[in-house]
Formats: structure tokens, sequence, C-alpha cells
């Protein structure tokens, strides 16, 4: 199962309470849905926990039922319709048009005025036209309609609500979304699914832990082919004042130092510091190692 469709099982268990909130939670899928105009009411879902929520929603929301309502138990797309006048008068009348006029989609605002309806229209919105990617992958959650001024006035209404969101049109339809995932987080933690905004939460500490680890990593790897390019060069003028007979030469300290280095190539210079007896410091082992260098280079 997808994330969008946990999101919205998640969304589904919340109860039908308040006949406000219903209402609003109602206009948002219809501002949302496949069909809402003054001639039919059509919303179609794969999400058996939504279906089943639909009819109680609207009988609380308006007290009516759908005239077309899907076989319980039928999988695929399921089909809710309304095409009975006398019921579209009443849904459009309630939520503030006027039916004897056109119906042009905007957002009645009047309806929204309490915080819990604002929350419960956006689950609306969310439940029939709105999409959540698996933050595992990226974070992204859009909210698309066929109705360009319904789109705008919700977006004024999210930017109200603290959440400013970026808008597109495709393909004749409106699309609202969110790429930050701490918008993400809030907007889910708004309209009643807590648990998805955690599974987001938890999705950006694991990716951030990662990368953490990987950078860790390459800056060990780093440091690692560092260490091992230069004690191959401090090997290599170690063995070419060898050849010239000039190590015998040195200063007892810098050769029990090349002797220790041709012993330990393998070993940082932290770690070959310790080697020594007494230890030394890595300031001084690294003089000593710039000092057979800088002789060799002489020959």
């Amino acid at each position: 199962m997808s994330f969008s469709f946990d999101t919205k099982n998640e969304l589904c268990r919340l109860p039908v309470q308040k006949l406000c909130c219903a209402r609003a939670e109602a206009y948002g899928i219809l501002l949302y849905c496949n069909t809402f105009s003054a001639t039919e009411v059509r919303i179609i879902t794969e999400n058996p926990n939504f279906a089943a929520r639909l009819p109680k929603l609207f009988k609380r929301a308006f007290n009516l039922q759908f005239d077309r309502q899907p076989e319980p138990g039928v999988p695929g797309k399921m089909v809710f319709q309304i095409t009975d006048r006398k019921k579209l008068d009443h849904i459009i009348n309630l939520l503030g048009y006027d039916p004897r006029q056109h119906l042009v989609l905007h957002i009645n605002f009047g309806l929204l005025e309490e915080e819990c309806c604002r929350a419960s229209f956006l689950r609306g919105i969310f439940f029939a036209g709105g999409s959540i990617t698996d933050p595992l992958k990226r974070y992204h959650l859009e909210l698309t309609t066929f109705h360009l001024q319904a789109s705008r006035e919700m977006e004024v209404l999210l930017r109200e609500c603290g959440y400013p969101p970026k808008s597109i049109a495709r393909n004749g339809s409106f699309v609202t979304y969110f790429k930050q995932s701490d918008q993400i987080e809030d907007f889910l933690t708004l309209i009643g699914a807590p648990v998805a905004a955690m599974k987001i939460m938890s999705a950006k500490l694991e990716k951030d832990l990662r990368n953490s680890v990987n950078r860790r990593l390459n800056c060990d790897s780093a440091n690692l082919d560092k260490a091992v390019e230069a004690a191959q060069e401090q090997m290599e003028a170690i063995r070419k004042l060898r050849t010239a007979g000039l190590l015998e030469q040195l200063p007892d300290k810098l050769q029990l130092t090349a002797a220790l280095r041709l012993e330990n190539p393998e070993l940082t210079l932290s770690e070959l510091a310790e080697e020594f007896d007494p230890p030394v410091t890595k300031s001084c082992l690294n003089h000593r190692l710039r000092k057979i260098m800088e002789l060799a280079r002489g020959i």
C-alpha cells in the first residue's frame, strides 16, 4: 500500500461528530472531487475506508443519501453519485451558493471561521484531491482540483494557516503542493494524521543519519588515502637514501625513524609515533620524516 493510502486510512479513523466540521469536510471533498456541478455530484475512490466514511459524512453534513453507491465488498473503483435536483439544490444552498445561478465554485470562508472547521475542510480536500509521496524517497504533498478559483482561495487559506504552498497548472487541473518536510508534517498534523507526520520525521532523521555516516566514511576514506600516499613517498625516500649509501650516515634518531617506517608501512603518523620507545609526538615524527624526504630530494 502507498503512503497516501495509509495516511487516508489514518484520517478515516477520525469520528464524524460536529455538524459544522462534517459539513466543512464534505465541502472540501466536493470542491476537489471528480464532479461537483448544479446537475451532478460524482466521487470516485479506490479506498474502501474512505468509501465507508462518505455515506456517514454526507448524512451528517447534509442529511441525505447518495443516489448511487457501490456494492459493499466489490474491489476496484467505487462511484458515489447524486443527480437528484432537490438534493443538489439543498447541498448548494447549505454551502452558501445560489441554486438559481450558474455555479462558480469558490470557497465560502463563512463556513470556515472556526479552526476545527478549517482543519476538517483541508482534510476533505486531501481525501478527494490529495496525494503524498513516500518520505523515504522524497518530500512531496499535492492537492489537485479542476477549479481555478477554488485552488487560488485554498492557497490563501493555507497561507493564513501558516503553510505557504507552491502552485502549478497541470493537464487542465490546478495543483497546490509542498516540498518542505516540516510544512508537510504540520499540514498532516493539522488535518488529523499525526502518525503519518511522525513517519516523515523518522524518515528525515534516518536520511540525515545515513548522510552523516556517508560523509564521515568518505572523509575517513580520503584521509586514509592521503596517509597511504604519504607513507609510500616516505618509504621511497628511505630506499633512495639506502641505495645511495647515505642511510647509515644519518643521525641515530633519523635512522630509527626510517627503520620503523619501513617495518610499519600501514601505520598513520599517530600510530607510528607510538611505536617509539619512549613514544614521540606526531609533530616530532612529522619533522623527522620531512627531513628524510628533503635529504632524498637532494640526491
